[in-house]
């Protein structure tokens, strides 16, 4: 490449980069038109390290994670015990995983739970996540095509990422683990100057210059290096799609929203009042129609070095959660459980909140599909996913039920369900091979 030095200098592509880099605001900034009906939402709930199963026979077998009986004649287990009241907006689902994931390691799964992608060495190169997929189509609709949330925050590494939202190029999509600053970002004050619209001018035509010259940088790479290329490419249409989006978006004024009612103080050590505040901003989002998608990632699968691993020692359990996992079967079993039980209880606590609030003739949970579940079954199991699907009534979907199906149906089924609900055009995701037809009224 020094032989045939292009028109623009690596220094220029670097700061083309360094322009994204100071405007973190940009990757959740959109716009788009009032819908011309209710909104529909989707939230995204992942837990690591899998849940407990004890056996029929075992001592402790009322802390299985699963339901008993099937079909609307179901019983919840302790751990479900908190979802009775919503008994009517919640699906049980148990069998399902990604076929092409179940190779992975116990730890290697969380990057894959939104994609179904196989990770690979030496790439480890992962795949759009359903969250992302979906704002392709409907990010443009409010100020922030979706919100992104993690325990731990950032990105973490392949197999280990810290959040579970993946672009199109299959890079991870940085995480917010502040409630202070989740808060701000939404509601925060705008700061619209002259001085940040010349900043959102400088990087727009920054970034077209870069575009511009990047055709003649290409053909003077290498195969090899055209792809990394392409693949930085990528990144720049995407933040010049922000910035474009975000134009249009400076004098729509953020919505007032109250922050006494938040602790946004909170913090891990706090698990309780922390997940609650999580749940809480995901609410908010929703309510003001600042964001149709979110996801939250409550811990990483990469054990101790997680910042959730010391959950249940902060709400008086003994054990980490990676070491109660690890028993889950066995002597663990009703510890986990009791780890399991506070974790719905939180979920309760969020989709309580959703059908508390009035939306049309209905309220906001008929109208909000909400995923919870993790990639595990057992730390080191990649197989039947422990799945609940929340809310949706009024897009349509069945709910008060519990599903079993066979390995042979893939995870990604689910997705192509609320894809479907979601009235989008998408008729398949991964490997999926329909829709789950039990979900549907």
């Amino acid at each position: 490449m020094a032989k045939n030095t292009p028109d623009v200098s690596r220094r220029t592509f670097l700061r083309g980069t360094g322009a994204v880099l100071a405007l973190p605001f940009l990757e959740s900034l959109s716009f788009g038109a009032t819908a011309a009906e209710l909104p529909r939402r989707m939230a995204f709930v992942y837990f690591p390290f899998g849940v407990a199963l004890p056996g029929e026979k075992h001592k402790d077998a009322a802390w299985n994670w699963f339901p008993s009986g099937d079909g609307k004649d179901f019983k919840f287990s302790k751990t479900l015990e908190n979802l009775e009241p919503l008994r009517d907006d919640v699906t049980v689902v148990a069998g399902l995983s990604h076929p092409r994931c179940r190779r992975l390691g116990g730890h290697d799964t969380g990057d894959t739970w939104l994609t179904g992608a196989e990770l690979k060495a030496p790439s480890y190169g992962n795949e759009i996540s359903l969250d992302q997929l979906a704002a392709q189509h409907i990010g443009p609709q409010t100020r922030f095509p979706s919100l992104t949330m993690s325990s731990d925050g950032g990105v973490g590494e392949p197999t280990r990422s810290t959040t579970i939202s993946f672009a199109r190029t299959g890079r991870p999509v940085p995480a917010l683990s502040s409630p202070k600053q989740i808060f701000n970002r939404l509601f925060g004050e705008s700061g619209v100057d002259a001085s940040a619209r010349r900043k959102l001018q400088n990087t727009s035509s920054l970034l077209d210059l870069v575009l511009n010259h990047s055709k003649s940088v290409r053909g003077r790479l290498g195969s090899r290096d055209r792809g990394k290329f392409d693949e930085y490419l990528d990144s720049v249409r995407d933040v010049e799609k922000r910035v474009e989006l975000s134009q249009k978006w400076l004098d729509v004024p953020k919505p007032k929203v109250e922050a006494k009612t938040l602790d946004l103080s909170a913090t891990p050590d706090g698990p309780k009042e922390y997940i609650r505040t999580m749940y809480d901003l995901m609410y908010l989002a929703f309510r003001t129609d600042t964001t149709r998608l979110a996801t939250y990632m409550i811990g990483q699968v990469a054990g101790a070095t997680t910042i959730a691993n010391s959950f249940p020692t902060a709400v008086g359990l003994k054990g980490n959660w990676h070491g109660l996992a690890h028993g889950a079967t066995g002597k663990n079993a009703a510890a986990l459980g009791k780890f399991d039980q506070f974790l719905v209880g939180q979920l309760a606590y969020f989709l309580k909140r959703l059908k508390d609030t009035p939306e049309g003739d209905g309220n906001l949970l008929d109208r909000t599909l909400v995923l919870y579940g993790s990639s595990n079954s057992k730390t080191h199991n990649n197989n039947n996913y422990p799945t609940l699907l929340a809310g949706g009534r009024g897009l349509g979907v069945r709910q008060g039920q519990f599903l079993k199906y066979s390995s042979e149906t893939p995870f990604s089924n689910v997705f192509v369900t609320m894809l479907e609900r979601m009235r989008l055009p998408v008729e398949r995701f991964d490997d999926s091979t329909g829709g789950l037809d039990e979900l549907i009224v």
